[in-house]
């Protein structure tokens, strides 16, 4: 069973997500845009492309469609799924040039992306490349904390980044 927090977190780990909350609901944005949303009746909104929209109405029996978007109760839904759904529903409303480097990120190779390390493994090479992060002076603005907030960067690419970077 999925919770909230799951739901947060797999949203604000996309790059130039803001969240607003009102209510005892939680709604996320990218560009202006609400993508995905949580009501006080544990309900989530996904605001998905068509194609996704269908996918998901196929998937989940509980989902419904509702205002242009697919409502599903969070409970049916697992954590993987939604990290799943909450990303597509990101890329159907983010702005073409942020969408457009993450998908680039998707698609990075450790040790092929600027001068980071191949040693800090795919998930953390796709994250920095999808954030626009390519070089260690560009990483070595960021905190730890920031780090490990991006989905992907664990606390063993940190490490290897701090020792890349010589602190």
């Amino acid at each position: 069973m999925t919770t909230v927090a799951q739901l947060r977190k797999a949203a604000l780990a996309l790059p130039e997500t803001a969240e607003r909350s009102a209510g005892g609901s939680a709604e996320f944005t990218v560009g202006g845009e609400r993508f995905a949303s949580v009501g006080a009746d544990g309900r989530v909104h996904l605001h998905l492309s068509e194609v996704d929209a269908e996918e998901a109405l196929a998937v989940h029996p509980t989902a419904e469609r509702v205002a242009g978007a697919v409502r599903v109760p969070i409970g049916d839904v697992d954590g993987q799924q939604v990290n799943h759904w909450v990303r597509r529903a990101w890329f159907a409303r983010a702005p073409e040039r942020l969408a457009s480097r993450v998908a680039a990120g998707d698609a990075a190779v450790p040790g092929e992306v600027g001068d980071l390390p191949s040693a800090i493994g795919k998930p953390a090479t796709r994250a920095l490349s999808g954030a626009g992060l390519t070089t260690l002076a560009q990483v070595a603005e960021l905190t730890d904390a920031e780090l490990l907030a991006m989905h992907g960067v664990g606390p063993k690419a940190v490490r290897v980044l701090r020792e890349a970077i010589g602190g």
